[in-house]
């Protein structure tokens, strides 16, 4: 794949994202039928990084030259909003403080994840909810990437607030990743519960905690969670009932879709609504939507072409 460098920035980010950049690597051999080791990947987009960095270089020494003439005849302006602090809950608001447990015995971890490859869309800034956002993201895992099918159902959920009403409701999103999905949901004034792979909960928390501290009715939890793994002895269905369970792309390492498909089983109680956004990449994305559909009662939210999304609404066959 030939890099365009650009000169223009803005021009760059748009031609190239890391998500974006991401799918086409897997896409392109997933059609050779050759699905690609993660360090393959990670060494292509660590390549692209490297070219961006040195265009980086060249744009910042011209700023720097034209700085230098400007700057006799500039003043510094200073920017009364770069210290406001977030906006703080009501006082007659319910601020509900929690630890951040260690919700599940999955293989506790001790270090804290931060991305070690970097880049300039290393930060992406979303608006939802009436809030600006900002997720950290890396080039190291899965988990550490947003994905289309989060985007579209944050949107979602953010412009159909009477048909989805989270306000008060106990949620669980289980593959949070970045959390961007959990931080909208409890914005929205839920009670969250953000679940991922040991590995991935340090950025998770951070992510968390950045976007909601301040701003929301409950302070959201993250915590370990291996789907089907000892789920009953790990999140024992009489004390982990929920309101709504939220997955968005999640069906993305197709040996442990019968393991993610028990998950949802576990988590989806009658009573319980589960809400799944997925972009359909592969065949095998396909035949988990049957076995999907299968498995509980469903009902197609949204159908989004464009980006050959689907969001689906499920509720329990017990």
């Amino acid at each position: 794949m030939q890099t365009p460098l650009k000169r223009d920035r803005q021009h760059w980010n748009r031609t190239v994202g890391a998500p974006q950049l991401y799918e086409t690597v897997l896409t392109y051999s997933f059609h050779q039928n050759r699905f690609p080791a993660l360090p393959v990947v990670m060494e292509t987009l660590h390549r692209v990084t490297q070219l961006e960095r040195n265009v980086d270089e060249v744009i910042e020494v011209d700023v720097e030259v034209e700085e230098e003439d400007e700057e006799e005849d500039e003043t510094e302006v200073v920017d009364d909003d770069v210290n406001e602090t977030p906006p703080r809950v009501p006082e007659d608001t319910k601020e509900v403080e929690s630890k951040d447990e260690q919700v599940g015995e999955c293989q506790k971890t001790t270090r804290l994840w931060q991305p070690t490859i970097y880049s300039s869309f290393g930060k992406e800034k979303y608006y939802f909810a009436g809030h600006d956002i900002e997720i950290y993201e890396g080039l190291d895992t899965y988990g550490a990437t947003i994905w289309p099918g989060a985007i579209a159902l944050c949107q979602y959920l953010d412009t159909n607030r009477q048909e989805i009403n989270l306000m008060d409701k106990t949620v669980l999103e289980i593959g949070a990743g970045t959390g961007l999905l959990s931080i909208v949901a409890c914005l929205l004034g839920a009670r969250v519960v953000a679940t991922d792979m040991p590995d991935i909960l340090g950025n998770l928390r951070s992510n968390l905690k950045r976007n909601t501290k301040g701003r929301c009715r409950y302070t959201p939890q993250a915590g370990a969670l291996c789907w089907e793994q000892d789920l009953e002895s790990t999140y024992p269905r009489s004390e982990h009932r929920y309101d709504y369970v939220l997955a968005a792309d999640v069906v993305y390492i197709h040996d442990f879709l019968n393991d993610l498909l028990a998950t949802m089983r576990h988590f989806c109680l009658p009573g319980t609504t589960l809400i799944w956004s997925n972009k359909v990449r592969f065949q095998a994305d396909l035949r988990f939507s049957e076995n999907f559909k299968s498995a509980f009662h469903t009902t197609l939210l949204a159908d989004l072409p464009d980006e050959e999304i689907k969001i689906f609404m499920a509720t329990s066959k017990e």
